[in-house]
């Protein structure tokens, strides 16, 4: 018998603008949700002391790979099944669902079989010392081992992205960083599990919220598309799509953390440690204003995937304008309340008398730093429009310009070559950011205005073929 239509599929499908504000809600707050367990985490396990943050510190590099190859692959399936899903092609949809599990299984079994064996040796070679060693691998053996589980969650919530099922996907997550953070005191203090505990909570959390959407997936079968494995056979087309935005999707990831790093150096030779813990404490400020966007990108990525499947060009332009403006409007919310709140803010991480000297310049980093925020939607949103349509290149090469050329160019510039100092390297993180979503805005126009241009029976399909 037929599925009817879900809800989330004529959300889909809808008024554009209605669709990117009720797909995007609950994605916020869920990224609100899930930025609040992250620090509440970390607080529970500087409680064991400095070498238990040390080797969570050594995991997270690792950490980011598996969940940017998991995340990356999860964004090229539900661009993947949107697109298919605004062609009315209800069975490739259920292809690309079936083809992005079974490559994100795939690539969770590898990674356990050629990680899991040598965490060891991996951490003693880029510097674990001492007793951080111990500490670092019974962590690491605990989540590199439920790998195929993380990356399932991912996918799992790809998949349910793609056909516009965000509350479901809000449920999941919420679920997760509420049972995480109600396990790690249990674990860790109560069951005297130490740092294996905080794991140990992250895993089994993982489990739970995987088993929930297992069941709506496979078991009460209420989801949009439908996993029918016999008969199966490998479509080399749908694979395509899919890692044409999936693994750029995963660099893009690992290109922030890489941003952060080459930063790290350049305000170490001009501030030192002080300096790396003023940018580290006003960055998480930042990046907590981002969170709404977050959301909002994620919506942007559904609705202009399903818009680019029906060859709706005009719905496309709409949802991607309209999410940014709503975007730079949020931002510009973000930036008065950090600017005018930014000594209470920084009184939160200087309260101790050993940090209390770096308030006045944790006050001034992140009244410079907040001025980036409004620019940020221009070219996040725009690589959220590229992922939706299927260019995941593009969308890679955007980010790229925003964390790596320019923002670093910039810094570097400023605070080092012109001698400006810290204050520099703030002024060059804004610059490097503005100039890059400016840059990638106009490409996107471009791109969509070629898009209308084309939009001819023949020359689209032409275009389209081309592009997969």
């Amino acid at each position: 018998m037929e599925k009817e239509m879900t809800k989330g599929v004529r959300t889909l499908l809808g008024d554009p603008r209605k669709a990117v504000i009720k797909l995007s809600g609950p994605m916020m707050i869920a990224m609100l949700v899930q930025s609040l367990y992250n620090i509440v985490d970390g607080i529970w396990v500087a409680g064991l002391g400095s070498e238990a943050l040390a080797a969570i510190g050594l995991f997270f590099p690792l950490f980011m790979i598996i969940l940017s190859l998991a995340n990356g692959i999860g964004v090229g399936g539900s661009s993947a099944i949107s697109r298919k899903i605004g062609a009315n092609d209800r069975n490739k949809a259920d292809s690309a669902a079936i083809h992005t599990l079974i490559i994100g299984l795939l690539i969770g079994l590898l990674i356990t079989i050629t990680i899991y064996p040598f965490l060891e040796n991996l951490f003693v070679a880029i510097g674990a010392k001492g007793d951080v060693i111990p500490m670092v691998v019974k962590y690491s053996r605990v989540l590199v081992g439920g790998s195929l589980i993380l990356i399932f969650s991912n996918i799992v919530s790809g998949i349910l992205r793609g056909e516009g099922d965000m509350k479901r996907t809000m449920l999941a997550m919420v679920t997760g960083s509420v049972i995480n953070i109600i396990l790690d005191p249990l674990f860790i203090y109560t069951l005297k599990m130490g740092i294996a505990g905080a794991a140990w909570a992250t895993l089994l959390s993982i489990t739970l919220t995987s088993a929930l959407m297992f069941s709506w997936l496979f078991i009460k079968k209420n989801t949009y598309v439908s996993f029918h494995f016999c008969g199966f056979r490998f479509n080399g087309k749908i694979i395509r799509e899919i890692l044409r935005v999936g693994i750029p999707a995963s660099f893009a990831q690992l290109s922030m953390a890489l941003a952060m790093f080459f930063l790290n150096m350049i305000i170490v030779k001009i501030a030192g440690s002080n300096g790396i813990a003023v940018f580290t404490s006003a960055w998480r400020i930042m990046l907590i204003g981002i969170v709404p966007l977050t959301g909002i990108a994620i919506g942007v990525t559904a609705v202009t995937g399903a818009s680019y499947g029906a060859r709706d060009i005009e719905k496309l332009n709409t949802a991607y304008l309209y999410a940014i403006k709503i975007g730079v409007l949020m931002e510009l919310g973000v930036v008065v309340f950090i600017f005018i709140l930014a000594p209470q803010i920084s009184w939160l991480f200087t309260y101790s008398n050993n940090a209390s000297h770096l308030a006045p310049a944790l006050t001034q980093a992140m009244r410079w730093l907040v001025w980036f925020l409004p620019g940020v939607p221009l070219g996040m949103l725009t690589s959220s429009m590229f992922q939706g349509i299927g260019q995941g290149e593009k969308s890679l090469a955007v980010t790229i310009l925003r964390t790596i050329v320019f923002q670093l160019f910039f810094s570097y510039l400023f605070g080092i070559s012109l001698h400006f100092g810290i204050v520099g390297v703030w002024a060059g993180i804004i610059l490097g950011n503005i100039t890059a979503s400016i840059i990638g805005f106009i490409w996107g126009r471009r791109v969509v205005n070629k898009l209308s241009g084309l939009f001819s029976e023949h020359l689209f399909f032409e275009y389209t073929n081309k592009n997969v």
